[in-house]
């Protein structure tokens, strides 16, 4: 066992995490979803997520018998929407060719749609105490520091000498522990921003805090800046207080949500205006908002308005809601804080 391994374990009785939701009666299932849910976002916004995931689908069954619409209902506002498609696909996939058993092999996890080889041994280690590595952002974190590696973080080259050291520490025994503790590490201490270098077991061999660069690293290649886009919403409700909304059925990174209906170009809802019943009442107008994804930002312009007279858009893709259905639905996070707006 190498020092690394020794020292995170010893820490981890003491100190570590040891009561989070999908610790408490811990299964490859449970490991599998809060690790997908912890992709991209943080242990204390993910929790309570969990917990109503977990509680309408706590086994494999019950999720792979369900439909999209309702899953990424229950994924509204975490993001990333592509993972709870990819639960659902993977679900069924075990559900029909595994038995609804998680298969316990590394290579054929990585074949599910959204386990990578992180998630991959994060499933084995956690959840069926198998040696295997991980390396999520927070165990790169510490390794990066640890043995200093100034190579930028998202090069190819660092990521495959990285495997190679988390492979190098993995231990025989208590892996499952070592994991955690990584994570625990780099979550709690080793963070991106002030480590707690005072509080972290592995001070003493760290090669960035002997140097005192531990702030500058990890590196990374310099970011593109992203581009803005434009999106003109209408929000449009009925004499029923029902809203109107559009389903994205194109790919994109709100496929299968619900959206208001948009235009790229406000002469485009401008236009759709036209050809609403006249004596319908504005309620607002150039309420405005922001959204960042991983690749672009998106301007948002909205405006309110009320339909005093029957009106329905045949498209297949546009339905009326009402108040209470939108929360069985799949709503992007801007809708949903619009809606909260208007009510």
């Amino acid at each position: 066992m190498s020092l690394l391994s020794k020292n995170l374990i010893q820490w981890h009785n003491q100190f570590g995490r040891k009561d989070l939701p999908w610790q408490i009666k811990t299964n490859p299932y449970k490991v599998w979803i809060s690790e997908v849910m912890l992709q991209q976002t943080q242990v204390q916004t993910v929790i309570p997520y969990y917990l109503k995931f977990i509680n309408k689908y706590p086994d494999i069954n019950s999720l792979a018998n369900s439909n999209e619409n309702e899953v990424l209902s229950y994924w509204s506002g975490l993001g990333y929407y592509s993972r709870g498609r990819n639960l659902l696909k993977t679900a069924r996939i075990i559900r029909d060719e595994h038995g609804s058993i998680m298969p316990s092999c590394l290579e054929k996890l990585e074949s599910f749609p959204g386990i990578g080889k992180s998630t991959a041994g994060a499933i084995l280690s956690l959840g069926f105490k198998i040696k295997a590595p991980i390396l999520d952002g927070n165990a790169k974190r510490v390794l990066v520091r640890y043995f200093k590696v100034e190579d930028p973080i998202d090069l190819a080259k660092t990521t495959k000498e990285l495997w190679n050291i988390a492979e190098e520490n993995l231990p025989e025994k208590e892996c499952n522990i070592y994991t955690q503790a990584i994570m625990d590490v780099g979550s709690l201490i080793c963070k991106r921003r002030n480590p707690d270098c005072q509080s972290c077991p592995l001070v003493k061999k760290c090669i960035s805090y002997k140097e005192k660069v531990q702030d500058l690293l990890p590196r990374k290649m310099p970011k593109k800046s992203k581009p803005t886009k434009d999106l003109y919403w209408l929000l449009l409700e009925n004499k029923n207080g029902e809203i109107l909304l559009e389903n994205r059925s194109s790919k994109g990174v709100w496929q299968g949500l619900w959206t208001f209906v948009g235009f790229e170009e406000l002469q485009s809802r401008d236009d759709y205006l036209s050809k609403l019943p006249k004596g319908y009442q504005l309620i607002e107008k150039g309420l405005k908002l922001k959204h960042t994804f991983s690749h672009y930002k998106l301007d948002i312009d909205t405006t309110l308005i009320k339909i005093n007279e029957d009106f329905q858009d045949f498209d297949n893709n546009k339905m009326w809601f009402n108040r209470k259905e939108l929360t069985g639905i799949g709503l992007p996070a801007p809708v949903s804080k619009v809606l909260n707006h208007s009510i």
